[in-house]
């Protein structure tokens, strides 16, 4: 088991190798999670290092196939940094992200505070304390030099790989009248390829997405709070991406964004 001090020591480590642009083999095995409880307590420790209020979470791993690629059996939970936050239609270098991928995602802000208790949410609960609807791109990454093998439980320290995120404007249409399981995404690498997908990638349904979230920060003792932005995981299987290429993320008549790579 994990002392408080090895939760500090390793959550140290991963944030070191994240601002520097490093990547490790695994962490100590000394420091190393053995579950995803003691995953999510390092990982927890990212926001006495960010000076702003978190921005939100991420759902990684929401696809069969995702899930696979790590070798995971669910979805896990990660913070997104509002210092990580990027502005639609910016740039950004790619510099020393090795995943290189772009992610069309749905995204939700909400309303008002879900917090922990007993009973677990229903997606309709969740979907009430829904403020507004917003089109996603994510950048992940990992500080592993193979998150492939890594494990869950590293993953989630890892900050389930989060690193940046495009958020986009609130969709003007009416949303909840959208089956937004049957809603189509579609991500652009501009003059290269494009690739369409839908709302049923994302655990079956975004909106089941977002529970899920609720409920397994509820389980950890932890509100989603008022707000805060949760991005639902990829409905488009991820755009590679290079040095000088630009993304659009495309959800019909939710909305649109954009990032370039410098």
């Amino acid at each position: 088991m994990l002392t408080d001090r090895d939760i500090d020591q390793a959550s140290a480590l991963l944030l070191d190798h994240w601002q520097k642009g490093r990547r490790l083999a695994a962490l100590p095995d000394a420091l190393r999670p053995r579950s995803r409880a003691e995953g999510y307590a390092i990982q927890a420790r990212l926001e006495r290092h960010t000076a702003r209020p978190l921005f939100g979470w991420k759902i990684a791993a929401t696809s069969k196939a995702g899930q696979a690629h790590i070798g995971v059996d669910g979805p896990m939970a990660g913070r997104l940094l509002a210092e990580r936050v990027l502005a639609d239609g910016g740039a950004t270098p790619l510099g020393s992200n090795h995943m290189r991928v772009a992610e069309v995602e749905f995204a939700f802000r909400m309303g008002r505070d879900l917090p922990p208790r007993e009973i677990a949410y229903s997606t309709e609960e969740v979907l009430a304390a829904v403020d507004t609807l917003h089109p996603a791109i994510e950048i992940p990454d990992s500080r592993y030099d193979d998150f492939v093998t890594a494990g869950a439980p590293q993953l989630i320290a890892d900050d389930a790989c989060a690193h940046l995120v495009v958020a986009g404007a609130a969709a003007k249409a009416d949303w909840r009248r959208i089956d937004l399981a049957a809603h189509k995404g579609r991500g652009r690498n501009e003059g290269r390829f494009e690739r369409e997908g839908i709302g049923a990638n994302v655990l079956g349904d975004p909106r089941i997405a977002l529970a899920w979230l609720a409920n397994e920060l509820r389980a950890l003792g932890i509100t989603l709070g008022q707000g805060q932005t949760v991005i639902t995981g990829t409905c488009v299987k991820p755009i590679e991406v290079e040095p000088g290429d630009h993304v659009v993320a495309d959800l019909g008549v939710l909305g649109g964004l954009s990032i370039r790579f410098t």
